[in-house]
């Protein structure tokens, strides 16, 4: 008859049995400080300060001890262990073999407080199926499920997608990461391995650089750079004070005023109407309407006045009134023939 499935109490009791297994006080204390299963989560050097040893000798403490543990849980004599084993490695399988720390104590404990995330720690550096990756300034602390790959080999597969990324130069969605690396037998388990690391964001289905704004707003102009990107389309600054109100962004409850005197500042944004603001990297141009008519008559001239008002039109949501009106009485313009307009170069 198969074991029962684990629950989180009874995570939290076989990482008692487990720490019951550890005879000697120094080496317990040594992985309840390390994983925080007491108190907080303490470095080699904090451990060493408190017992009066190097960072090195607690090093070599914990990882003798870990290894005389997995060697007592090897026997197949704590029934208690093997279910909770169970439950770990099927919820790795239902989040696509990989999960940060927090992510799995979530799922197996209901929690994610420190000693919820040390006891799932714990239990998955005792598991032969499971490594548990090293947290540094570049990855997340997380279990991947696999019995043959070691931290360094699995942060070298993040560094991978990292640097696929960089490569591909812009956020991509779940699919689009895919395509983007090898190795992997679904999309799901390429975001999860993405997940790890500290140099990737995610944001509305889209997987970026934590850098890029799309994918990481830090501030109310990244926020309105998202609101236009998603519309794809110049949109009035009263909607986009709307649309950022909305989204899931830290800070929404940003005035309308707030939002214009930001689109103002960026030179992301472009001003193409009465309030009415796209992004510069569409093609559009900041100046006045006498300053685009200037700038297309630069590249072509004479024109046709109806093909100015065309490619003013393109670029800016005015009038056909208002263009004709500073094609004719803008002193920089002339007319050299029927409808036709060119740069007055004596003006100029």
């Amino acid at each position: 008859m198969a074991d029962a499935p684990a629950t989180g109490k009874q995570f939290e009791e076989v990482a008692s049995k487990v720490l019951d297994v550890i005879d000697r006080p120094r080496e317990r204390e040594v992985v309840e400080r390390r994983f925080g299963l007491t108190g907080a989560k303490e470095t080699l050097e904090s451990v060493g300060e408190t017992l009066g040893i190097t960072r090195e000798r607690v090093r070599q403490i914990e990882k003798a001890t870990l290894i005389r543990a997995k060697i007592s849980l090897d026997d197949g004599k704590n029934p208690a262990f093997d279910a909770a084993e169970i439950e770990l490695v099927k919820s790795l399988h239902e989040l696509n073999r990989a999960a940060r720390i927090e992510v799995l104590a979530d799922k197996l404990l209901g929690s994610t407080d420190i000693k919820s995330r040390g006891i799932v720690s714990l239990l998955a550096e005792l598991s032969e199926k499971t490594v548990v990756t090293s947290e540094n300034d570049r990855y997340y602390p997380a279990v991947v499920l696999s019995n043959e790959k070691d931290d360094k080999a699995i942060k070298q597969a993040v560094d991978a997608i990292v640097a696929a990324l960089k490569k591909h130069g812009q956020p991509v969605d779940r699919d689009g990461l895919f395509a983007l690396v090898s190795g992997y037998e679904h999309p799901d388990q390429v975001t999860a391995m993405a997940s790890i690391s500290k140099q990737i964001a995610s944001l509305d289905g889209l997987w970026g650089l934590i850098k890029w704004p799309l994918v990481n707003p830090r501030n109310i102009r990244d926020k309105i750079y998202i609101v236009l990107k998603q519309a794809g389309k110049p949109t009035h600054f009263a909607d986009i004070a709307a649309a950022v109100k909305s989204q899931n962004f830290r800070r929404n409850n940003v005035t309308e005023q707030a939002i214009h005197n930001e689109l103002i500042k960026d030179d992301r944004f472009v001003l193409v109407g009465r309030g009415i603001y796209a992004l510069a990297e569409w093609g559009y141009e900041a100046g006045s309407i006498t300053d685009v008519i200037r700038r297309i008559l630069e590249k072509e001239s004479p024109l046709h006045r109806e093909e100015i008002v065309r490619r003013v039109l393109k670029i800016r949501q005015v009038r056909e009134a208002t263009i004709l009106l500073n094609l004719q009485n803008k002193p920089e313009f002339k007319r050299v023939a029927k409808a036709q307009y060119a740069l007055d170069e004596v003006k100029e």
